[in-house]
């Protein structure tokens, strides 16, 4: 084989345009229209076929195209306006930088396996990648100094095509690199920028490809270099494509090659944020730099990393939390072991839910419990789920106060929105939207959009839509080599004035894609209704290795192409956020049927509501909090049935129950300006009551103040004085575990027994023994609430109990009130928790005793 050397030929981009090309490494474009509009207008087929990546556009025209545009006054005009516009977005004032000027220089490192910024950058597999990237974008929009860090993979994740039978296969083209908006990291010579760390007994190395995102940047990894093993070169070639051996690798990579790769761009984070467990070998890497770095110990350093270390939880089920045996961390981890000097058994506890369980294995959800001190769920029923989840990390805690919090998630409202509902909201809510989307008040002058300008417009995107998918359906066709008949049939598919419900997300089992054909008779008669007509788009991707998913894909490919459904049920094959964006902008009904309680929380859904659509969905994850009755249509109800039979038959009636008797009749009935008033009422109530709360400017907001800017306090109070806090904490910690045995509440009692009437308190006295532990280090508390006759507290309530004075050694008597707000059987009973100034909470310590 004879040797070739590489080089890069670019365009020759005439000096009027190179704003161009600053504009396409800049990812802001992807949520301004006006600057999509630009690259459009340079060649609307050739930018369909780069798959909108403006790099590929611009490297692909032709010369005299370009030549011709830079003497295009009308075309200069729009690129310079659109160049004013982020110049003067990237130099405003924004809202972190008015409220924390203090904070502007720390660093926020948001890690996660996957960003889903825009289909250019094909570096997503679905919903946790896409709200990773709605997240960088929102953080970008409030100012906040955020980087995100994840890996670069070349071949991004599969490439869907459907047999003929419908059977889902794989394909993985390689991306070209030097035409993605991402640019080299390289140090002041020119030289790329690289990082090594060690997986299992080789070091491996990787360089660092920067994104930007408006005001703020995500850096990717990248291990396909000559110095690697071939081995290792693998580890960015594919998104979740690996056995447990090659995701263990690719963790590592992301955790400790991901801080290393912070700190060589001179980055040094106050707060780390885990985007799910995936990268909780960060904080081993922190751990081991700091007992380097600062001289602590190995729990000094635990105390310090874990204070300064947030970690979101998307998982609703075991099954969905990545485990490796202990087989696994010996092989892998020897050397980062060794350098914080703990045995395999030792770390085996750290990432073990159960205690003394050492045949457990490793999980790296409960290593990102064990060292985070701030944890959330991603909606407020799976917040409570994730409590019940991991209850057995804080053995006797009462459920509701095990410390898992939640922030349910949200969607970057300019990257799913149209143009045509843009524009309607320029005219009548203002130019405030843009500026504060999560301002509940602003989105009450929907009301003030008139009916039928906001139909007109929900209206053309129906039409869009079907436009895309008969143009997707006929490259389907084509691809396989399907007939002319058939490829001509693609382009008669979906009415454009017809009800239309749109299902896409990923085809896993639990969410049910086929339970709408439980009942094909139903079925049938809504899809052939001359009168009513009612289709269905659906679209979606099931994992390489799920063979469940690929069936229900088969199945539903099988009942699409019976003759009579054909041109009423539809599937686009490989989903990606392109046709994403076509979907949620152009359905009149979003519908998603999960088994609850297993939709952590679902952002599919959110995306419809500023658009005009409207969510008919299973009361779960964030459809829970968002349903009021009026703003869309339920499946069922709250109810769980043990027979998932029967749950399937209940919901699946359900689903047919409300199309007949409320979402078809609502749909179709007109007035005499023919507008169905009463649908366009509920569309606006949906817009209005969802569009804020579920933002994702509203969910970073929430992530910075209860979270990110206490935690980046907590972290520096623990650094401050050579980390005298931490150190202090860290012994204080472990004094208090070894006396802990023998804390005992040895009796407590109500000064005055029987009834007692709502509004008086019930005073307690408790005796209880601390040993050597000094009074000042725990919180004795009279827990009480509601008793039902299980004879369990209910919803319990903790009220600290005031020392009064001491018994003899080790003893003292405590006081305390329980208030009697409510009426009803009531129960109380006494606890011990430490206490510390530094602690998080009540639980930080895994340490209660009650009596």
């Amino acid at each position: 084989m004879y040797k070739i050397k590489k080089f890069t030929v670019v365009p020759a981009i005439p000096e009027r345009l190179i704003g161009l090309r600053d504009l396409a490494y800049n990812l802001w474009w992807t949520w301004n229209y006006d600057a999509v509009t630009l690259f459009h207008r340079l060649d609307p087929q050739l930018w369909g076929e780069a798959v909108h990546n403006p790099v590929r556009l611009l490297s692909e025209l032709p010369q005299d195209r370009l030549e011709h545009v830079s003497r295009d006054r009308a075309y200069l005009a729009h690129l310079e306006r659109v160049l004013t516009r982020l110049k003067d977005y990237m130099n405003e004032e924004t809202w972190f930088q008015k409220n924390y000027p203090q904070h502007v220089n720390d660093t926020i490192a948001y890690f996660s396996m996957e960003f889903g910024l825009h289909e250019c950058l094909p570096i997503y597999s679905g919903g946790l990648g896409v709200l990773a990237g709605d997240h960088m974008k929102s953080a970008s929009d409030l100012g906040l100094p955020l980087v995100g860090v994840g890996l670069f993979y070349h071949h991004g994740y599969f490439q869907q095509f459907l047999s003929n039978d419908g059977w889902q296969f794989e394909d993985y083209p390689l991306l070209d690199i030097h035409h993605m908006p991402l640019a080299l990291a390289r140090d002041e010579k020119g030289k790329p920028i690289k990082i090594s760390c060690r997986i299992g007994d080789r070091d491996v190395h990787a360089q660092i490809f920067k994104v930007r995102v408006g005001r703020v940047q995500l850096i990717l990894l990248d291990a396909l270099l000559d110095e690697n093993h071939r081995d290792d070169r693998n580890l960015t070639m594919r998104l979740y494509s690996g056995d447990q051996e090659m995701r263990i690798r690719q963790e590592m990579l992301l955790g400790f090659g991901g801080l290393r790769a912070l700190r060589a761009l001179g980055h040094e984070p106050n707060v780390f944020h885990m985007n799910e467990g995936h990268s909780a070998f960060l904080a081993l890497e922190q751990i081991g730099h700091l007992m380097e770095s600062q001289g602590l110990d190995v729990l000094e350093a635990r105390e310090a990393v874990a204070g300064a270390t947030v970690f979101t939880t998307h998982t609703p089920v075991p099954a969905g939390i990545d485990t490796f045996p202990k087989s696994l961390i010996e092989r892998y981890l020897p050397y980062h072991m060794s350098r914080m000097g703990v045995s395999v058994d030792q770390l085996m506890t750290w990432g073990q839910a159960h205690r003394g369980k050492t045949d457990e294995p490793f999980s790296m959800a409960t290593l990102a419990l064990t060292l985070s001190r701030q944890s959330n769920g991603v909606s407020k029923v799976h917040g409570r789920v994730a409590r019940e989840m991991w209850q057995s990390h804080w053995p006797e805690t009462p459920v509701d106060e095990i410390p898992i919090k939640s922030v349910t998630n949200g969607v970057h409202v300019r990257s799913w929105i149209s143009s045509d509902v843009e524009r309607l909201f320029e005219r009548y809510l203002g130019p405030e939207w843009e500026a504060n989307p999560d301002e509940s008040h602003l989105w009450d002058r929907v009301h003030d959009i008139p009916d039928a300008e906001l139909w007109i417009a929900h209206e053309r995107r129906r039409s869009r839509l079907v436009v895309e998918a008969r143009a997707h359906l006929k490259n389907q066709y084509l691809k396989r080599g399907a007939s002319p008949a058939q490829i001509a049939e693609a382009e008669e598919v979906l009415d454009p004035e017809a009800l239309t419900i749109g299902f896409a997300r990923r085809f896993a089992p639990y969410k049910r894609a086929t339970l709408l054909l439980r009942d094909e008779t139903r079925l049938l008669e809504l899809l052939t209704n001359t009168d009513r007509p009612v289709q269905f788009v659906f679209s979606g991707k099931a994992h390489p290795r799920d063979n469940l998913g690929k069936e229900l894909i088969k199945t539903l490919i099988k009942f699409a192409r019976r003759p009579e459904v054909r041109k009423r049920l539809v599937f686009i094959e490989n989903y990606n956020m392109a046709i994403a964006r076509f979907l949620v902008q152009g359905v009149d009904i979003w519908m998603n049927t999960p088994t609850k309680p297993l939709e952590a929380s679902g952002t599919s859904g959110m995306k419809v509501t500023s658009n005009g659509g409207i969510n008919f969905s299973v009361l779960d994850g964030w459809w829970w909090e968002a349903y009021n009755g009026s703003n869309g249509w339920a499946i069922g109800d709250d109810r769980m049935y043990d027979n998932p039979d029967y749950q399937n038959f209940v919901e699946g009636e359900s689903i047919y129950d409300v199309l007949e008797r409320e979402i078809i009749p609502d749909f179709y009935h007109r007035g005499s300006d023919g507008l169905p008033r009463k649908w366009i009422a509920r569309m606006k109530a949906s817009m209005r009551t969802c569009t804020a709360q579920f933002s994702s400017f509203r969910m970073v907001r929430e992530y910075a103040e209860r979270f990110y800017l206490p935690t980046l306090r907590r972290g520096r109070d623990l650094a401050d004085n050579s980390f005298t806090v931490a150190k202090s904490l860290s012994k204080w910690k472990t004094q208090i575990s070894q006396q802990w045995p023998d804390v005992k509440v040895e009796s407590f009692e109500a000064l005055e027994a029987g009834e007692r009437i709502v509004g008086s308190d019930l005073e307690v006295h408790a005796v209880v023994k601390l040993g050597k532990i000094d009074p000042n280090d725990v919180s004795v508390q009279l827990y009480h609430g509601h008793l039902p006759t299980d004879g369990t507290i209910e919803g319990g309530e903790g009220e600290a109990m005031t020392c009064r004075k001491k018994e003899k050694d080790g003893i003292y008597m405590f006081t305390g009130e329980v208030p009697c707000s409510k009426s009803g059987q009531r129960g109380f009973t006494v606890r011990v928790v430490p206490r510390h100034p530094s602690l998080a909470g009540d639980h930080g310590l895994n340490l209660i005793t009650w009596a």
